[in-house]
């Protein structure tokens, strides 16, 4: 039965959300059931390509991803994939029409990270947010809508600002990672050797601003369906956002930083009560 693949395949996007992020997997819990499969959908895929270029390093990555992109391109044109990750995920690409645009864009920017250790321009780095962040909150953004074009372009913007400030968010929280590990520097301009104040701040105002635009301008005229887990990443991304706010330049690059899981349910308590008020 055709079916039961799919279930399964849905199941195993959902176990990938699950054990690779327990907290972005509370805030799709917080999202209305109708919707939550296809955002596991979305996070398998994406989660999947972001494994090849930052851990299976005794393997010949660009062989992986080469393979990858070949397999999925194969399973949206046929319609299936025995891979159950690429099965699940062209399945939400074809019921909300999610552009090869925004496909090809993502896998773009996982395909620099195997060979592109540096971003010295602007111009550079927001072409590398863009495909790594901007188009996965682009896609949720399609599912969210359900088809409605109009709510879509209405929140587009607001969505990719969203998508930036995440991305952001984990720039600065894994800069040892990143730097010393994987030799990476994102950050334009900036010499994450010899962080200073002055430019750990301007990264800071920047998310800052990419923030306040998302949840006015998006968070509050999200549909129902997705409000409230959308809210509930938002807030969780905002505390570390202010923990990494605390920690001194010359020490953030050892320092880890996180959110407790006591933490995390206070977020989810307080984020429960504004919704129920009709505060968000």
């Amino acid at each position: 039965m055709k079916e039961l693949f799919d279930q399964t395949s849905h199941n195993c996007s959902k176990l990938v959300t699950k054990s690779y992020s327990t907290s972005f997997s509370l805030a799709v819990n917080m999202l209305s059931p109708s919707i939550r499969t296809d955002i596991y959908n979305i996070y398998g895929f994406v989660r999947f390509a972001d494994e090849i270029v930052d851990t299976f390093h005794d393997y010949d990555k660009e062989v992986l991803m080469a393979n990858f992109e070949r397999d999925y391109y194969l399973a949206k044109e046929q319609g299936i994939s025995l891979n159950p990750i690429l099965n699940s995920f062209q399945q939400t690409v074809n019921k909300y029409k999610i552009s090869n645009d925004m496909v090809q864009a993502f896998l773009k920017s996982m395909k620099a990270d195997l060979h592109k250790t540096e971003y010295q321009t602007k111009a550079e780095y927001d072409e590398y947010i863009y495909g790594s962040a901007d188009v996965v909150g682009l896609m949720c953004l399609k599912v969210f809508v359900n088809g409605d074009d109009d709510k879509y372009n209405e929140l587009k913007d607001a969505a990719m600002r969203l998508g930036s400030a995440f991305q952001k968010v984990n720039f600065l929280r894994d800069l040892k990672a990143d730097y010393e590990d994987l030799n990476r520097s994102y950050f334009p301009n900036v010499d994450l050797g010899q962080l200073n104040a002055a430019s750990k701040q301007i990264i800071i105002d920047e998310i800052e601003a990419d923030f306040d635009y998302a949840y006015t301008e998006g968070i509050l005229k999200l549909p129902v369906e997705a409000k409230f887990g959308v809210y509930m990443a938002y807030r969780y991304y905002r505390r570390l956002l202010k923990k990494l706010k605390s920690v001194p330049s010359e020490k953030i690059m050892d320092t880890r930083i996180r959110i407790s899981d006591p933490m995390k349910i206070n977020i989810l308590a307080r984020s429960y009560v504004k919704y129920k008020l009709n505060i968000i």
